[in-house]
C-alpha cells in the first residue's frame, strides 16, 4: 500500500460497491419492463436483445461499482492493475456470452421466419455462436497481454492436419450449409429420398439431418448423403398439392350422372374436411375401358402431404355411400364358367387375364 487504510477509504469503497449493486438492480427492473413491451411486438428479435441485455447490463454495473471501490482503496499499482484486469476479463466474458446469445437468437429468428415453420436450422446458430465466442476469447487473451499471432499461426498449420483427419465431418458440415443456402430443403419440409426414407425435416445441424416420419420415429441422415441422393420435396415450390384416386363404374352406368355425383362428393369433401383446399376445382377424368368397368381418376386438393390420407379416407367412404344411394354399381372382377360336353369352357367375362372373345378350355375325363 502507498498509505494506510482509513475508515474513509472503506466508506467510499462501500458506497461505490453499493452504487454498483443498486444500479444493477434498477437496470434489471428497467429491462424487465422493456421485456414486457417487447413481448407485445411481432418481431421476436427485440425479445432476444432485451433478454441478452438483462444479463450484461447488471453485470456491467456491478463491475463498474467494483472498479470504483478498488480505485477508492489505497492499493499498490500491481494489485490495482490485476484487479482492473480481472474486472475487465469478467466484463468481456459477460459481453461475449451475451453477444453470442443475441447473434444466435437473431439467426434463429431469421431462419424460422424464412422457412415459415416451427423448427430451427441449428447449423447456422452453432456456427455464429462459436465465432462470437472465439472472438471474445481472443480479445481476452489480448487484454491479458498474451500475443495471439503465434496462436493464429499454429491454428493455421494445425488446421490442415485437422481438416485431413475430419474429412467426412467437414464434408457433412459444408453439405449442410449448401443445402440450407440453396433452400432446397428447410426445416418443416416433407421429403422422400430415393432410398425410401421420408418424413418431415426436424433439424439440419453441422453433421446430420433429422427427419421425423409419420410413425413419429426419427431418421438420422448424414448431410453428405442427403446432398448426393435423389430427393422429392413435397413442400416446394408450393405446400398445397393434388392427389389422384382411381375408381371405376359398370359399363351400363350413365357417365354424365356418374361425373355429376362424383363432383358433388368432391366439393363436399373439399369444404368440410380439415386439410382440404376449399377453392380446389373438382375434376373427374375417364380414361380406361377395363375388363369389367370404365375406369376414371378423381383429382383432389390437399393442404399438405400428410393431409392426403385423411382426405382419401373420407372421400372413399362418402363416394361409396353416395353411389349406393344413386344406384351406381362398382363391379367386382368376375369369371363365368360354361360346361360343355367333353370340355370345360371358361370364356372371359369380367376380370381375368384373357382378352375379350378368347376362351380357355380343359378336357374332361
Amino acid at each position: 500500500m502507498n498509505r494506510a487504510l482509513t475508515v474513509d477509504d472503506l466508506v467510499l469503497a462501500g458506497i461505490a460497491l453499493a452504487a454498483g449493486l443498486l444500479g444493477a438492480f434498477l437496470l434489471r427492473m428497467l429491462l424487465r419492463w422493456l421485456g414486457k413491451h417487447a413481448d407485445r411486438t411481432r418481431w421476436s428479435g427485440d425479445d432476444v436483445i432485451v433478454d441478452a441485455l438483462r444479463t450484461v447490463v447488471p453485470w456491467a454495473a456491478v463491475a463498474g461499482g467494483a472498479a470504483g471501490a478498488a480505485a477508492a482503496l489505497p492499493l499498490t499499482r500491481t494489485v490495482q492493475h490485476h484487479t482492473n484486469q480481472v474486472l475487465t476479463v469478467l466484463l468481456i466474458f459477460v459481453v461475449t456470452v451475451s453477444a453470442a446469445r443475441v447473434v444466435a437468437g437473431l439467426v434463429r429468428t431469421v431462419t424460422q421466419s424464412r422457412s415459415g415453420v416451427a423448427g430451427s436450422a441449428t447449423i447456422f446458430v452453432n456456427i455464429t455462436r462459436v465465432l462470437v465466442l472465439a472472438i471474445g476469447f481472443l480479445v481476452v487473451l489480448q487484454t491479458l497481454g498474451i500475443s495471439i499471432a503465434p496462436m493464429l499461426t499454429a491454428l493455421g498449420v494445425g488446421g490442415l492436419a485437422v481438416a485431413l483427419a475430419l474429412q467426412d465431418t467437414l464434408a457433412n458440415l459444408f453439405a449442410g450449409i449448401h443445402i440450407l443456402a440453396s433452400r432446397t430443403v428447410q426445416p418443416g419440409d416433407y421429403i422422400r429420398l430415393s432410398s425410401g426414407e421420408e418424413g418431415y425435416v426436424e433439424d439440419i445441424n453441422w453433421r446430420q439431418t433429422t427427419v421425423r416420419n409419420l410413425s413419429n420415429n426419427l431418421v438420422v441422415i448424414p448431410n453428405g448423403q442427403l446432398a448426393k441422393t435423389n430427393m422429392t420435396n413435397f413442400m416446394r415450390p408450393e405446400q398445397q398439392l393434388t392427389i389422384m384416386v382411381q375408381a371405376g363404374v359398370a359399363y351400363d352406368s350413365d357417365l354424365e350422372h356418374v361425373e355429376r355425383v362424383t363432383i358433388e362428393v368432391v366439393a363436399e369433401v373439399m369444404t368440410e374436411i380439415t386439410g382440404a383446399v376449399p377453392d380446389h376445382e373438382p375434376a373427374v377424368r375417364f380414361h380406361t375401358f377395363g375388363d369389367s368397368r370404365i375406369g376414371f381418376t378423381v383429382i383432389l386438393g390437399v393442404g399438405e402431404f400428410s393431409d392426403q390420407y385423411r382426405i382419401k379416407h373420407e372421400f372413399i367412404k362418402r363416394l361409396h355411400k353416395r353411389y349406393r344411394e344413386e344406384g351406381i354399381r362398382i363391379p367386382a372382377p368376375t369369371r363365368t364358367v360354361a360346361l360343355q360336353q367333353g370340355a370345360v369352357v371358361i370364356p372371359h367375362q369380367r376380370g381375368g387375364q384373357n382378352e375379350p372373345g378368347e376362351a380357355a378350355s380343359a378336357r374332361l375325363d
